[in-house]
């Protein structure tokens, strides 16, 4: 298990601090803002931890509110809305200098049989073992001496595997420019068989690429002058049991962006193609040229 992922996983053992009140922390990183994904994954550990055994979380409904502070504690305060034989529901709000930063709803279900069906097949594509590692592909594609390299290539807990181009190669070739990405990830550790667990860092890792994907479509990305973009909602289904210490394709696309937001729609399939997570996130994206009209 490499550093990040230990980091990231003590990040997720929230402090109980009140009845239904826990406190999160963020990794000792230079940065702006706390990563989206960190708080919506701490959210849902504070609202799991309330809900009885037997119950796993169906759907999640976030918005983020204002950006996280990275060198002070998150406080999540859980709210018990409903607990009914089937369903229990609760509400999370994340505080930061007494204001809220997101606030989250989640609904966890009883395992009950029912009809099924899936519509969309898993896309064809190479295995994630036959693709470079994503700081692989940044050091070849910056070099060595890069002045972003060290932030680009730091290590991350998730091991992502692009299929598709990445938003820095995009900006350099318009022909890779396109509003679609399939990337694989894991978690490459042995992880507990807790299923919180592996729902909770599906979320961590739901993203990390959702809003690159409405860069990718415009030859935008990330450290460049040309653009500021922030998660505004995330909104996520877990269909079936998965594990994120095992591969998981993320297929994402956006089929919209005007109005300095972008919309962009994802499905993660396990190695036998079975959709298990469904995912929509809604972002600010603002070019260098909206910013000169403000």
């Amino acid at each position: 298990m490499n550093e990040a992922l230990k980091e990231a996983l003590d990040l997720l053992d929230l402090e109980q601090i009140e009845h239904d009140m826990f406190r999160g922390r963020s990794p000792e990183e230079r940065i702006q803002r706390v990563f989206g994904g960190q708080v919506a994954a701490q959210a849902l550990v504070a609202a799991g931890r309330t809900v009885p055994p037997g119950k796993n979380v169906h759907s999640l409904h976030a918005y983020f509110i204002r950006p996280g502070d990275p060198a002070v504690p998150i406080v999540y305060d859980v709210e018990r809305v409903r607990d009914g034989r089937s369903f229990t529901t609760r509400r999370v709000v994340a505080i930061q200098h007494g204001k809220a930063i997101f606030t989250m709803s989640a609904s966890f279900h009883i395992e009950e049989p029912g009809i099924e069906h899936q519509a969309s097949a898993m896309p064809a594509v190479p295995a994630p073992e036959t693709l470079p590692t994503f700081q692989e592909q940044i050091t070849a594609l910056v070099g060595e001496d890069h002045e972003q390299r060290e932030w680009l290539a730091r290590p991350r807990p998730v091991d992502a595997r692009y299929v598709s181009p990445l938003v820095w190669e995009a900006h350099l070739d318009p022909d890779l420019r396109s509003a679609e990405t399939n990337v694989w990830f894991r978690f490459d550790a042995d992880l507990p068989d807790d299923p919180l667990l592996h729902v909770v860092l599906g979320a961590y890792a739901s993203d990390y690429t959702l809003v690159d994907t409405i860069l990718l479509a415009h030859g935008l990305a990330w450290g460049t002058s040309d653009i500021m973009g922030a998660s505004l909602d995330h909104a996520m289904w877990f269909h079936r049991p998965f594990r994120a210490d095992e591969w998981l394709l993320y297929a994402q696309e956006s089929p919209w962006a005007g109005g300095a937001r972008g919309l962009a729609r994802g499905e993660m399939y396990n190695a036998s193609g079975e959709l298990v997570v469904s995912v929509v996130q809604e972002a600010m994206i603002r070019t260098r040229l909206s910013q000169n009209r403000r």
